[in-house]
């Protein structure tokens, strides 16, 4: 008799993502083996991000039962974001759990969550940083995270909300971060096969009190909005969330690369961007050329939205000889003979 569904199903997501793993660090191997003084490289090491959730204390058994198999080491890491009492000591647990299902190295690491952008995105971005620090000092190939089919249901829904484009409603990639760092197997199942895998498994799992508490926005879009949503239009919402993020992520990839190879046919023998021919291109096309070239120039992504963009293109499609336009990063666009000039003001 086989294991229960609900374990097979995330083992085998696990064990989908580690071959991927295995591949590329044997294709990585093989080049190496030509390097003169060559030493063979150790075996892989694959972290876990584990919040002491369901999803991701789901995802931490998958890896231990898979990697032993695979001949990958495993370890794990869980972030004390400092913003409950007690908070430390629930760390530890999980680091304990962590080490009772036979992962090593497991860390701890606590973080100072800052304000910027609101305390949902500044607890974000300390964590990354942290998980970043954490695979770089271990030297992993590779951090596992826990997102569900629903949590990209969910940053669907936000992204709409925000009417940032198509690359917002493309949701969280499967791969991501600085050479593919971070995976997310789960993509494709349900938040409730990561519970059910709990519980026949007998793993304890801690439930985030900020999960629940409706001043957090997803936490509001999570247990009101998402339900609302599925009384109105029926079931099957999640799933066809989860569907557009991954045919909107094909178009907005598709787009980018559109853009990239535009981009030198748009500049003129000194590199600035040609009005005229920036003019002649689709909108999507143009505007991510924009987007790129005033990232370039020093304005921070994260704080360049789809107006700042629209601002900049209406000095292409629609001229009456407005002045330079702000952006964020102190960098300014503006119009000169012909010439879209952007830069730092």
């Amino acid at each position: 008799m086989g294991p229960h569904p609900a374990v097979a199903a995330i083992r085998l997501a696990v064990r989908r993502v580690l071959h991927d793993l295995l591949t590329e660090h044997h294709s990585t191997t093989a080049a190496l083996r030509h390097a003169p003084s060559h030493e063979p490289p150790p075996p892989p090491l694959v972290l876990v991000a584990c919040s002491g959730g369901a999803d991701s204390m789901a995802l931490a058994s998958a890896l231990a039962f898979e990697s032993p198999k695979l001949g990958i080491r495993a370890g794990g890491v869980t972030v004390d974001h400092g913003l409950q009492p007690g908070s430390d000591a629930r760390a530890a647990e999980v680091v304990q759990r962590l080490r009772e299902l036979g992962l090593d190295p497991v860390d701890s690491v606590a973080v100072t969550v800052g304000r910027t952008g609101g305390p949902e995105a500044a607890a974000r971005d300390a964590r990354y940083a942290a998980l970043d620090t954490a695979a770089e000092r271990h030297g992993a190939t590779a951090v596992l995270l826990g997102h569900t089919r629903d949590d990209q249901a969910e940053t669907v829904l936000l992204g709409l909300a925000r009417g940032s484009g198509i690359r917002s409603l493309s949701g969280m990639a499967a791969v991501s971060g600085a050479g593919g760092r971070y995976r997310r197997p789960f993509l494709e199942l349900d938040r409730q096969t990561a519970r059910k895998a709990c519980m026949v498994q007998s793993l304890p799992v801690w439930d985030d009190p900020h999960n629940a508490d409706p001043a957090y926005t997803r936490s509001r879009l999570r247990h009101e909005g998402l339900p609302a949503l599925e009384k109105a239009l029926g079931k099957g919402v999640v799933e066809a969330l989860a569907r557009t993020a991954q045919l909107s992520r094909d178009d907005a990839d598709a787009l980018d690369g559109w853009a990239r190879r535009a981009e030198s046919t748009v500049r003129d023998a000194t590199g600035v961007l040609e009005c005229a021919k920036l003019y002649a291109l689709p909108p999507a096309v143009r505007r991510r050329i924009l987007r790129r070239a005033a990232i370039a120039a020093g304005a921070p992504a994260g704080s360049l939205f789809a107006r700042h963009i629209e601002e900049v293109d209406r000095l292409i499609t629609g001229w009456r000889g407005q002045g330079a336009i702000n952006l964020p990063g102190k960098v300014v666009a503006q119009r000169q003979g012909g010439r879209l000039v952007i830069r730092q003001g």
